[in-house]
């Protein structure tokens, strides 16, 4: 199939991706741009994993103020070198992690720095609100999917982003560190409102 410049165009709109990876997924799909975009996650995920290890040592920090100058957010976002750091890409994907910080508010950046207790806390609640009547694995699976829940609207990486509702911060994350090829580490964050 031919690949024309307009599709390459709406691809990177879409995907925000380089002109040839761009042109290379659209190859490797036949031209069908969701089948494309299915790929470069797949991709995103497997080259993620393999930066996952790799030391983070440059960044910034990017702050977002909504237009009312009422609600704001920091972040510290950590990549591999400055080179990254200094590109258009890292700090517009800085800009969208700040910006979703401030619209979402979410306490926790990943599941893993929830605290135990706050965990043991919320399944009670669900105990509680679960007929006692249900057998035993149901009630179990109830509990994980509401916790499951929990972690969408609390954890910056589990949640939709606020932009493109179907792809998560962690996923938006894993196409990012596909497209610079360095590992991108969300530090910190932090939301303020009046």
């Amino acid at each position: 199939m031919n690949i024309t410049l307009d599709l390459i165009q709406e691809f990177r709109r879409r995907t925000g991706m380089g002109v040839m990876d761009s042109k290379q997924a659209l190859k490797d799909s036949d031209g069908d741009i969701d089948k494309a975009m299915a790929t470069m996650r797949l991709r995103g995920d497997k080259i993620s994993q393999k930066k996952e290890g790799r030391v983070t040592k440059q960044g910034l920090v990017e702050s977002y103020v909504h237009a009312n100058r009422r609600v704001g957010s920091l972040v510290v976002l950590l990549c591999e070198s400055d080179f990254v750091a200094r590109t258009d890409v890292f700090k517009n994907f800085a800009h969208e992690i700040a910006l979703q910080v401030a619209a979402t508010n979410p306490a926790y950046i990943a599941p893993e720095d929830v605290p135990d207790s706050v965990i043991e806390e919320e399944k009670e609640i669900y105990r509680q609100q679960i007929d006692a009547s249900k057998p035993a694995d149901i009630q179990t699976k109830i509990i994980n999917g509401k916790i499951d829940k929990y972690f969408q609207d609390r954890c910056l990486l589990k949640q939709v982003f606020v932009r493109d509702d179907s792809v998560t911060i962690e996923g938006l994350l894993k196409q990012k560190i596909a497209e610079l090829g360095e590992n991108i580490k969300i530090q910190h964050i932090a939301r303020f409102e009046i």
